[in-house]
């Protein structure tokens, strides 16, 4: 979100967001996870146990065509 731009309705604060996509709904957990490493929230041990989970959780995904 971007602080302090107005929005379509003029209200400051508001955000015009792009719709989300299946690629950026599948990917998000990942991103958050990333960034989190990054900032120190998590240790690399916390940060390779949960991509694992997340790994596992995707390729179980019959949408993506794996399983």
């Amino acid at each position: 979100m971007v602080r302090g731009c107005a929005g379509p309705s003029g209200r400051r604060g508001a955000a015009v967001r792009a719709p989300r996509t299946s690629r950026v709904v599948r990917t998000e957990p990942l991103a958050v996870l990333g960034r989190r490493f990054a900032a120190g929230e998590i240790d690399e041990e916390e940060y390779w146990r949960r991509l694992s989970v997340l790994e596992e959780h995707f390729a179980a995904d019959p949408k993506r065509g794996a399983a």
